[in-house]
């Protein structure tokens, strides 16, 4: 499978893979969304790819702490239709309106988020 390329979903983010032999995947993300912990950075990408079957993942350190995100879906009639979920571990809080913000380790059920994304090849 010729995943090699760039990649970009219907946010601008782009997804570049650099890599994918014997199953391997290996690449860069960079997200098009400014309200994203990962805005302004290129992060490494690291996965798999058995058929039309493909798993990647990166990471990185942000303002907030550490930030991890996974892409699992298919390859589908020239489009990379995913299932997204991002793990942040700490978030900014404060301790009532007007007092100052802080970053806050977060529990699990807010540590998580989920949704999808469709890639096109950028040609």
């Amino acid at each position: 499978m010729d995943l090699i390329g760039k990649w970009k979903n219907q946010y601008g983010s782009i997804l570049e893979i650099i890599s994918d032999v014997n199953n391997r995947i290996t690449g860069k993300f960079k997200t098009g969304l400014e309200e994203s912990g990962f805005y302004g950075k290129e992060i490494e990408m690291v996965g798999f790819h058995k058929g039309n079957c493909v798993g990647i993942a990166g990471g990185c350190r942000t303002a907030l702490g550490d930030m991890l995100v996974t892409y699992t879906g298919l390859l589908r009639n020239g489009k990379l239709q995913t299932l997204w979920y991002v793990v942040t571990d700490a978030s900014l809080s404060a301790d009532g309106e007007g007092k100052p913000a802080y970053i806050k380790e977060n529990n699990w059920w807010k540590a998580m988020s989920a949704s999808s994304d469709t890639f096109e090849r950028i040609k």
